[in-house]
């Protein structure tokens, strides 16, 4: 007799439908391998709690809006030895985030800040944080439209409630207007509150000259230096062109071939 039709209504409601893509192929298993019913049952409650957490984390990426799925299993150390790379393996433990203090990743164009800063917050989320990537001018934007809209606090809240936010590219552009107060609302909210990544091309020192008002520049600073860990990134850039000779020079080769031999035919 099948007991699957009697089943399947009652893992409905109990909100245990996943099982229901394991339970046949654990069911043979059960049997082929002589499991007792506790084993079986352990099993198949093991492949539930499996398929929720990666259901969670799935839902926790999208939600996250990285820009790309950066781990830092994908990063090469090796291209530019000199970085820090214990300090990078260590933030990876998201200690920071117990501390509720920021990390900042400065360095030149192309030299990974992005993908670290996106590397740090799938630690997070896969620790069981939630996480948002956002850039400052889409940050600040964002919050612009939602003041226009009667939505800012509920806009405002979205960026100070998060356990860790990621700001990519401070200081790539100056802000302006009543950008500079609301950043520094931003970041006045989650000061020993919430955690905050930063990346950018500048150097701590001359992040004040993003600032209109250079008070409330160096008031939003104090409280993002405060405690914080500084990752450097120096060398070359992983967005270098690849040299002509590398680009398979066999086929180029035979492609010029085929061209030139076209353009006679036609003379």
């Amino acid at each position: 007799m099948n007991p699957m039709p009697e089943l399947i209504p009652m893992l409905k409601q109990l909100r245990l439908s996943g099982i229901m893509d394991s339970i046949e192929s654990r069911n043979r298993q059960a049997i082929e391998e002589k499991l007792s019913y506790m084993d079986f049952l352990a099993t198949i409650i093991t492949d539930e709690i499996a398929r929720r957490t990666q259901k969670r984390l799935e839902t926790a990426l999208r939600r996250a809006n990285f820009r790309n799925q950066k781990t830092l299993e994908e990063f090469d150390f090796t291209f530019n030895p000199n970085i820090n790379r214990g300090l990078i393996i260590d933030l990876a433990c998201c200690r920071f985030i117990e501390e509720k203090v920021c990390v900042f990743i400065v360095g030149p164009c192309g030299t990974g800040k992005s993908h670290i800063a996106q590397a740090l917050g799938h630690c997070a989320l896969r620790a069981g944080y939630d996480v948002l990537f956002t850039s400052v001018s889409k940050m600040l934007s964002q919050l612009n439209a939602a003041r226009a809209n009667n939505g800012f606090d509920r806009q405002f809240a979205k960026f100070a409630s998060v356990s860790l936010l990621i700001i990519d590219d401070f200081g790539l552009k100056p802000l302006k207007g009543t950008q500079d107060e609301d950043f520094h609302d931003v970041i006045a909210e989650r000061y020993e509150r919430k955690s905050t990544i930063v990346t950018s091309n500048l150097d701590i020192p001359e992040w004040t000259d993003a600032f209109p008002n250079r008070i409330l520049g160096a008031a939003t600073i104090d409280r993002l230096r405060h405690g914080a860990y500084k990752i450097v990134l120096e060398g070359k850039s992983y967005r270098s062109p690849r040299s002509v000779s590398k680009l398979q020079p066999e086929n180029c080769q035979s492609t010029e071939k085929r061209l030139l031999k076209k353009g006679g035919e036609k003379h």
